[in-house]
């Protein structure tokens, strides 16, 4: 039988070996090796551990049997492939790769097509469902001060069932997500106030979430989202290099609960940050000023941001008013970034990351897109909306009196 777009089932590898060490039964790895293997892609881009369970770095394979180098989650993976893929891929034009995709990434992805950064023909999107991410250094800390465990022993962590849960060796221990983020730890704030879950706009997307019964923790939950996904999952299937189950109409509903629940927290983070919000984009950026006022103008935010590509910055070549490394940043500094790109924003959190200010940057978008949301119904990242770009009357959002 043909696979469909919005198929679900349970999947898990044919092989042994991989589904040992594989996470999950080893669906995603499969899956890569075969397509590989059969050179549907020239190559897979993926995260893979570097030089501990904190350092995340992308990596383009490919050769079939290095994919298994990148099995398994890094919940410190705080990158956004999209970047790599639209600076240092070239948009695809030469190559055809399939990329392991969190919904940001996923989402930036989209945007980067519906600009024509991208070729989406030479691109295979395998979401990967994400509860979120945790920032590096921040997460060493949290493990030695409110864990008090050693960092360095840690073999494994996870977020299950609304739980952080930190594993060694020898002991396990977990606390509640809730507990870690009311105090200030936990997972990386816009992760915090992310509503997308599953991936719905890649080809696929799989995790754990619903798996139930005899396959819990052996096998991946997948559900198809595109014509491209369901062929090359087709053939992935009749190859025999998987084993497949019908999904649990019970796991099916489970999935759907946790997905839920996360959007519910995600909600809650959202009412908090933006609580005392009000007015059009100026306004907005009122309420931040004092925090817009330690820019010291590094251009960090611009350069993480996976939706700046230009090639000549107006920030950078423009007037005297946005000359670099002036304290404090002119207003029109951030606010020409609006300009260009309010409403491509995916809440990737990249810019805030790498802010030496500490400055809410992520924050500050995300209650833009919000803005621009409100106004136009418009949704960064989404696959089907074929809005190119809203922003055509600025007299709404405040930029023009």
């Amino acid at each position: 039988m043909a696979v469909n777009v919005n198929d679900t089932c349970y999947m898990w590898s044919a092989d042994s070996e991989i589904a040992d060490k594989g996470e999950y039964g080893g669906a995603v790895t499969t899956i890569l090796k075969y397509i590989l293997e059969k050179g549907i892609v020239d190559a897979v881009l993926a995260v893979e551990k570097g030089a501990d369970l904190y350092d995340a770095v992308p990596k383009l394979i490919t050769k079939p049997e290095e994919v298994i180098e990148s099995a398994g989650s890094l919940h410190c993976g705080t990158l956004n492939l999209a970047k790599v893929v639209e600076k240092y891929l070239n948009g695809l034009k030469d190559i055809k790769v399939a990329v392991t995709c969190k919904p940001c990434d996923a989402m930036t992805l989209t945007e980067l097509i519906k600009k024509g950064r991208v070729v989406e023909d030479n691109l295979l999107m395998v979401g990967v469902n994400c509860g979120g991410t945790m920032a590096p250094n921040k997460t060493r800390i949290m493990i030695d001060e409110i864990f008090e465990m050693d960092p360095d022993e840690v073999v494994k962590e996870e977020i299950a069932k609304g739980k952080l849960i930190i594993e060694t060796t020898v002991e396990e221990k977990e606390i509640k997500i809730d507990d870690l983020e009311e105090d200030g730890w936990g997972r990386r704030t816009n992760c915090q106030r992310c509503e997308i879950n599953i991936p719905s706009m890649a080809d696929m997307a799989l995790g754990n979430w619903g798996v139930i019964g005899p396959h819990a923790g052996k096998a991946t939950f997948v559900e198809v989202f595109s014509q491209k996904g369901a062929d090359i999952l087709d053939e992935v299937i009749s190859s025999g290099v998987v084993e497949i189950e019908p999904a649990n109409p019970k796991g099916i509903e489970i999935r759907a609960k946790i997905d839920q629940s996360m959007f519910k927290l995600a909600t809650k983070s959202k009412d908090k940050a933006f609580e005392n919000l009000q007015g059009d984009l100026l306004a907005i950026f009122d309420q931040y000023k004092d925090e817009f006022a330690r820019c010291m103008k590094c251009f960090g935010c611009r350069e993480a941001c996976p939706i700046c590509y230009c090639a000549d910055c107006i920030l950078e070549s423009g007037p005297e008013w946005i000359t670099k490394g002036l304290i404090p940043a002119a207003p029109l500094f951030h606010l020409g970034r609006a300009v260009h790109m309010a409403d491509s924003c995916t809440n990737c959190g990249q810019c805030e990351e790498v802010c030496p200010s500490e400055i809410p940057v992520a924050e500050f978008w995300d209650a833009v897109r919000q803005k621009i949301h409100e106004i136009y119904g418009y949704k960064a990242g989404i696959r089907s909306n074929e809005i190119l770009s809203p922003l055509s009357n600025y007299q709404d959002l405040g930029l023009r009196d």
